[in-house]
């Protein structure tokens, strides 16, 4: 009964993970001319310091960016990642999300 249990919520979780990820890759597509400066349109990092983000997952992706936009996220680039991901929205963060994850790395 409990690995049944244990299966239910994880299970639930994953689901949460794929709900939470449903951005618009085509909105997406237009809404990146800041994230491209670094992680370039095509989702390649243009300096060997910032991340390929191209192939990522999206509910990945979206819980980073949201992570940086409430500053919860610190270190590394943070103190770059965190004022692009604070005007952003949670759509928008979704719609980017899902542009660079269908991309082909």
């Amino acid at each position: 009964m409990k690995s049944l249990l244990v299966a239910a919520l994880l299970g639930g979780a994953f689901l949460a993970l794929d709900a939470q990820a449903a951005g618009d890759p085509e909105a997406g597509k237009g809404k990146i001319s800041a994230c491209a400066a670094c992680h370039g349109t095509d989702g390649m990092g243009t300096a060997p310091i910032y991340p390929n983000l191209a192939g990522q997952s999206a509910a990945y992706l979206e819980s980073s960016m949201k992570a940086y936009r409430e500053g919860q996220r610190g270190g590394g680039m943070s103190a770059l990642m965190t004022p692009q991901a604070q005007g952003l929205s949670d759509e928008d963060i979704a719609d980017i999300a899902a542009y660079y994850a269908s991309l082909q790395p």
